[in-house]
C-alpha cells in the first residue's frame, strides 16, 4: 500500500475509538504499519481486525499507558515488531469532572498519568529510536481546554495545558535531530469522550440534543468529526509539514475565535 506514510511505522494511543482510531485508520490507509494501543481490549481487537481486513499492516497492543511499564512496553512492542518507529500519535485521554476542591487526589493523579505522563514516557522511549534512525514525528492530541477552560474540568484542563508545554520542549530539544513535535487542540468532537460528557451533563435532555446544542454554539454550526482531526494529524506527521515544529494548532470550527464561548470536549 502506497501513500504519504508508505514504509513508515506509526504508534497511536487511544486507538480503540474516537480520534485515536480515526488517526490509526488514516495512517494505515496512507501506507503506514500501525501499532494500535489501548486498554479497552475487545474494541482494540475489533479495530485491528477491521484494518487488517482492509489490507493494512496492524499490531494491536493492549496497554494501560497510565502505568509506567505498560507505556514503555508499547514502544518496545512496536520496535520489536517492525524494527523502527517513525510516527507517534498520543491520542489517549480521560476527563473526569470536578473543581480543584472536589477532585480527589487519586483522580487528579490518574488524569495526569494518562493524559500527560504517558506522553512523557512514550516519548522518552521513542525518541532514542528516532535519533538512531535519523528522525521522526510526535503528534500530541491536546485540547482547546489547554487554552481556555470550561467549568469543572480542573484536572483535565491542567493536564492538557501540560501537553502543550511538553510538546514545545520536545520540539526545541530535538529539532536539530530531525525530530518534530506538534500538538493538536480540538474543540468539541463527536467521540466517546464527548458522549460521556453529554451523558454526565444532560439532565432531562437526550445525548443527541446535548451534542446538537453544543454544535450550534460553534461558528460552523456543528461539532467536529474524528476523521477531521485525523486528517490534521496525518498531515503533521508527513513531509509536507516539515517546517511545522512546536506548534499548537486549533481545529475547533472557529470556537476559539468567538468571544464568550466555553465548550465541553
Amino acid at each position: 500500500m502506497t501513500g504519504a506514510h508508505h514504509e513508515k511505522v506509526a504508534l497511536v494511543t487511544g486507538a480503540a475509538g474516537g480520534i485515536g482510531l480515526a488517526t490509526a485508520e488514516r495512517l494505515g490507509r496512507e501506507g503506514a504499519a500501525v501499532v494500535l494501543v489501548d486498554n479497552q481490549v475487545e474494541p482494540l481487537q475489533r479495530a485491528a481486525a477491521a484494518m487488517v481486513a482492509q489490507g493494512q499492516t496492524v499490531l494491536a497492543v493492549p496497554a494501560d499507558i497510565g502505568k509506567e511499564d505498560e507505556a514503555l512496553g508499547c514502544v518496545d512492542a512496536a520496535v520489536d515488531a517492525f524494527g523502527r518507529l517513525d510516527i507517534v500519535v498520543n491520542a489517549a485521554g480521560i476527563q473526569p469532572y470536578g473543581t480543584v476542591v472536589d477532585t480527589d487526589l487519586a483522580d487528579w493523579e490518574r488524569v495526569f498519568a494518562v493524559n500527560l505522563t504517558a506522553i512523557f514516557l512514550i516519548s522518552k522511549r521513542a525518541i532514542p529510536m528516532m535519533l538512531a534512525q535519523g528522525g521522526g514525528v510526535i503528534v500530541n492530541i491536546a485540547s482547546v481546554q489547554s487554552l481556555a477552560s470550561s467549568a469543572r474540568v480542573a484536572a483535565y484542563a491542567a493536564s492538557k495545558a501540560g501537553v502543550l508545554g511538553l510538546t514545545r520542549s520536545i520540539a526545541v530539544d530535538h529539532a536539530r535531530d530531525g525530530i518534530r513535535a506538534n500538538a493538536i487542540c480540538p474543540g468539541s468532537v463527536d467521540t466517546p469522550l464527548l458522549r460521556f460528557s453529554a451523558e454526565a451533563n444532560r439532565g432531562d435532555r437526550s445525548v443527541e440534543d446535548m451534542i446538537a446544542g453544543w454544535g450550534a454554539m460553534h461558528p460552523v454550526g456543528r461539532v467536529g468529526r474524528a476523521e477531521e482531526i485525523a486528517g490534521l494529524a496525518s498531515y503533521l506527521a508527513g513531509p509536507d509539514a516539515a517546517f511545522i515544529n512546536g506548534a499548537a494548532i486549533t481545529i475547533d470550527g472557529g470556537v476559539m475565535a468567538k468571544l464568550g464561548i466555553v465548550l465541553p470536549e
